[in-house]
C-alpha cells in the first residue's frame, strides 16, 4: 500500500508494515524515520533526543521486534520507564506492533506481583517495567537477565527527575556487559550523560531537528470541572462553536461508548471509535467523519493513531490521557495546514498536579479559562438561526412554504407569526435553562495533604511500617510523609500535596474491603 512507503524504506520487514498498516499510521515521525534504521542495521548504543510525543516507543518497539522473533524463550530486552502509565502505554503499544511475534509484559507497582511473577516465569521477551518493581523482582529472583540483548531506557531525563538514578544503575550491575543500551531523553542534563559514559559504548547520537514546534498554532486551554459535569461541559464547547469540527479523547472503551451514546441522544452528529471497532466499521466511520457528515468523533488514544485530519477545530481531552508523550499526540492534531487550532482538557480535582506535570514535561503552556455561560450559548445559537435564514432567503428556497406564511399572517401579525414559528423550531435550543449547572472548585496547590489508608494495626501496620509501605510503591524521601497516624482498621498521613497526588496515582487501582485503599482524608467538621 502507499500509505507504507516511507516505512518500506526504513527497512522494515512485511509482517511490521503489516502492523504498521492496521494501526493506521501513515507515515512515520522524524524520531522513527532517523532511528529506525539505524537499531535495525547497526549495533551500536544509541542516544536519541527527541521533544516527547514523538512516537519514540515505535522507534524502538519496531527494531526489537524485529530482532527478537524466533529466538529462543528468554528475557532478551527490558525496557526501562518512570511510571507505571507509561509501562502500560509502551507494552500496549508493543503488543499492537509485534502482532503475536514476540512476548511482551508489564510490571510495576500497584498490581499484584504475584501475577507478574506468573506471566515471567511462563516466558517473556521483552519486559517492560519501573524501577521500583523491576528492583523487586531481581531481589525475588524473578528476573534472568543472563540472556538480555537490549536494555532501553526511555524518557530518562524523567527518571531522573524523579529520582530513579540510582535504582537505574542498580539495575545496570544486575544485567550482562555485553548488551546494547539504548536511550531515549527528551533533554540531556548533565546527570544523564555520565550515566551514558559510565554504561555505554561509544554510542551513536540522534537527533531530531528541535527547531520544529509541534503544537505552535494551537491555542492550549482548561477548564476545571468535576468528573460528573464533564459531559455537560462537553456540550457547551460544542454548541458556543458554530462550526464545531472536534476529536474528543476518552480514556477506556466504556467511556467512549457512554459519551457518543449520550451526544447522539441528544441530537449530535457523533460516532466513536475503540479496540472493539471492527476495522471495516473503522473506515466507514473515518470516511462520514472527512466528510463532515458528523462533525465529533469520539475515541481512546490506540484508535485514533493514523487519524490525520488537517482542519479540526477542536481537539479535546474529556479525560487527561496517561502521560506527556500522549497529550501532544492529541493536540497536535489541531493547528495544521496553517489553520489555528483549540486543544480543550477537562481537568478534575484528582487530575490538576498531572495537568502541571504535563506542562512542565512538555514546556507549554496551558490557560486557564471559564466556561462558556449557557446566556452566551443561546446568543450564539441566536446569530446562526438568523444568519440561516438570511442565507435562505438570499437564494430564494422557500417558495414552497409562501402558502403557510399567508395562511398565517392572515389572523396574525408577521412579528408574532415568525415567533411562534421560531418558538415552535427552536423551543429547545435557544432555552438557556436547558443547560445544567455546572459546579465549580478551587484547587489548593501549596501545603499538605491529609491521606486516609485502609490498613492499621490488624494488617501489622505500625508507622514505620506505613512509610515503607508508601515509598515501594512512589520513590519520596521519607522525611516528607508526616504525622503518621496508626489505628486499628485504618491509618492517617499527612504529605505534601504533590507527593500526596503522586500516591494517589500509584495506588489508584489497589481496593481493601471493595473500596480504594488509599483516598484524601475528609475533612475534619467544625
Amino acid at each position: 500500500m502507499e500509505i507504507n512507503n516511507e516505512f518500506k524504506q526504513l527497512g522494515l520487514s512485511d509482517k511490521a508494515l503489516h502492523a504498521i498498516t492496521k494501526k493506521g499510521f501513515e507515515q512515520p515521525s522524524p524520531i522513527q524515520k532517523i532511528t529506525i534504521p539505524v537499531l535495525l542495521s547497526e549495533d551500536n548504543d544509541i542516544i536519541a533526543q527527541a521533544q516527547t510525543g514523538t512516537g519514540k516507543t515505535a522507534a524502538f518497539g519496531l527494531p526489537l521486534i524485529e530482532k527478537l522473533e524466533g529466538q529462543p524463550k528468554g528475557i532478551k530486552t527490558l525496557v526501562l520507564v518512570p511510571t507505571r502509565e507509561l509501562a502500560l502505554q509502551v507494552c500496549d503499544e508493543m503488543l499492537s506492533l509485534a502482532e503475536k511475534r514476540v512476548v511482551i509484559t508489564a510490571v510495576y507497582g500497584g498490581q499484584s506481583i504475584s501475577e507478574q511473577q506468573r506471566r515471567i516465569k511462563k516466558g517473556v521477551d521483552i519486559v517492560v517495567g519501573t524501577p521500583g518493581r523491576i528492583l523487586d523482582l531481581i531481589r525475588r529472583g524473578d528476573l534472568d537477565f543472563s540472556s538480555l540483548q537490549y536494555f532501553v531506557l526511555d524518557e530518562a531525563d524523567e527518571m531522573l527527575n524523579m529520582g530513579f538514578i540510582d535504582d537505574i544503575e542498580l539495575i545496570m550491575k544486575h544485567t550482562p556487559d555485553e548488551k546494547r543500551v539504548w536511550l531515549f531523553s527528551a533533554t540531556m542534563p548533565d546527570r544523564i550523560v555520565k550515566l551514558a559514559k559510565k554504561y555505554m559504548k561509544s554510542p551513536k547520537k540522534l537527533q531530531v531537528d528541535r527547531t520544529q514546534p509541534t503544537t505552535g498554532l494551537t491555542d492550549q486551554i482548561y477548564f476545571e470541572v468535576h468528573e460528573g459535569d464533564k459531559f455537560d461541559a462537553l456540550t457547551r464547547i460544542i454548541d458556543i462553536e458554530p462550526e464545531f469540527y472536534g476529536l474528543v479523547f476518552c480514556r477506556t472503551r466504556n467511556d467512549v461508548d457512554t459519551v457518543t451514546n449520550k451526544l447522539i441522544e441528544r441530537g449530535y452528529a457523533a460516532e466513536g471509535l475503540h479496540g472493539e471497532i471492527s476495522q471495516a466499521q473503522r473506515e466507514k466511520t473515518l470516511k462520514k467523519f472527512r466528510k463532515k457528515y458528523i462533525n465529533i468523533l469520539i475515541a481512546t488514544d490506540v484508535a485514533a493513531r493514523g487519524i490525520d485530519i488537517a482542519d479540526l477545530t477542536h481537539v479535546i481531552n474529556y479525560s487527561l490521557p496517561q502521560d506527556p508523550e500522549s497529550y501532544i499526540h492529541r493536540i497536535g492534531r489541531t493547528g495544521r495546514a496553517g489553520k489555528q487550532g483549540t486543544a480543550i482538557t477537562f481537568v478534575s480535582p484528582t487530575e490538576y498536579r498531572k495537568l502541571n506535570y504535563f506542562q512542565k514535561a512538555t514546556k507549554v503552556n496551558i490557560r486557564k479559562e471559564l466556561l462558556p455561560a449557557a446566556e452566551d450559548i443561546v446568543a450564539v445559537k441566536r446569530e446562526k438561526i438568523k444568519e440561516e435564514l438570511r442565507e435562505i432567503i438570499q437564494s430564494g428556497k422557500y417558495s414552497d412554504y409562501l402558502g403557510m406564511a399567508e395562511d398565517l399572517i392572515e389572523t396574525n401579525s408577521p412579528e408574532v407569526a415568525l415567533a411562534a414559528l421560531l418558538r415552535l423550531a427552536f423551543k429547545t435550543q435557544l432555552d438557556a435553562s436547558s443547560y445544567s449547572e455546572i459546579r465549580t472548585f478551587h484547587v489548593d496547590t501549596k501545603g499538605t495533604t491529609r491521606l486516609f489508608i485502609g490498613l492499621g494495626k490488624k494488617d501489622g501496620m505500625n508507622p514505620r511500617k506505613i512509610s515503607e509501605f508508601i515509598r515501594k510503591e512512589v520513590q519520596i524521601p521519607d522525611r516528607k510523609i508526616d504525622d503518621i497516624l496508626v489505628r486499628d482498621d485504618f491509618s492517617f498521613i499527612t504529605v505534601p500535596f504533590k507527593e500526596a497526588e503522586r500516591i494517589l496515582n500509584a495506588f489508584a487501582n489497589r481496593k481493601a474491603d471493595g473500596k480504594p485503599l488509599i483516598t484524601k482524608a475528609k475533612p475534619k467538621k467544625k
